[in-house]
């Protein structure tokens, strides 16, 4: 009953109009302004701001016009073996001599450059097509090296010309001498089966690696050369090493890609 009479006075009384209401808490007022403040500044940021990236692929270090296998054009045994690798050879000159059924045949450079490295030796037999020598296509001894690195078809188009890239190379020590920089020269387009990239760098192993996950983008970085370096290109740190990394090594290449405003990844 004393429940029923209070709900009746309630009935019966005015309505409290002149009692101010609270519509928020100022700790809940505080809370709507600094998340309308941080939504307005990521607004901006989408619009202004820029975003950068970086394309990773594996490569290797070479020459500007690339390798090729000096194959034998006849059967027999080697009799003699007139170079050895790291050599420099001319166009014509003769690597090995093969004895034949005919008489003694040399198998000759079929371009200027070095060896760098002899599958023949003497005594062994060889069969028609089979390889002599892996011959680094060079004009001179200061002709500088470059960096082939193999990207993924479908990321082709996010390389460009003039991009900053950074290689890690498997012979320097990156936490002594940090990474090697260089600069996209240019970028293939169309991808590259497993004998066009054995072709040009003269090494099957190679080209099965880099065509493992598909047919790659060849992109052809330009190292960035230094006076002042023993090895004759700018490091990250340290001046880097003593030497200039050889030919034939394994790099790791990190492209800068553009970058791009948040908002343009919101758009069509």
């Amino acid at each position: 009953m004393e429940f029923r009479k209070k709900a009746l006075a309630k009935l019966q009384s005015p309505e409290e109009l002149d009692v101010p209401v609270r519509f928020a808490r100022p700790q809940g007022l505080l809370v709507l302004v600094v998340t309308l403040v941080v939504m307005a500044a990521g607004c901006v940021w989408a619009v202004t701001g820029t975003v950068s990236s970086k394309l990773t692929a594996p490569g290797v270090l070479t020459r500007a016009e690339g390798s090729y296998l000096l194959q034998s054009p006849v059967s027999g045994q080697v009799t003699a073996v007139h170079a050895e690798a790291g050599q420099r050879v001319d166009k014509g000159a003769p690597v090995v001599s093969v004895h034949t059924a005919r008489g003694v045949r040399a198998v000759r450079a079929v371009a200027r450059g070095r060896i760098t490295s002899l599958a023949a030796e003497t005594g062994a037999v060889v069969t028609t097509g089979a390889d002599v020598a892996t011959v680094e296509r060079v004009e001179g001894p200061d002709d500088p090296l470059v960096a082939m690195v193999y990207v993924p078809a479908d990321k082709g188009a996010t390389v460009r010309v003039g991009a900053t890239v950074d290689l890690t190379v498997g012979s320097v020590s990156a936490d002594r001498y940090g990474l090697l920089r260089g600069t996209v020269r240019a970028v293939g387009r169309t991808p590259q089966s497993k004998e066009q990239i054995s072709g040009f760098l003269g090494d099957e192993e190679l080209a099965r690696t880099f065509t493992r996950g598909g047919r790659p983008l060849a992109v052809q970085v330009r190292l960035d050369r230094s006076a002042s370096t023993a090895s004759g290109y700018v490091w990250s740190r340290g001046g880097g090493p003593e030497s200039a990394p050889e030919s034939a090594t394994p790099v790791r290449g990190a492209v800068h890609l553009a970058a791009q405003r948040p908002v343009d990844w919101l758009l069509p």
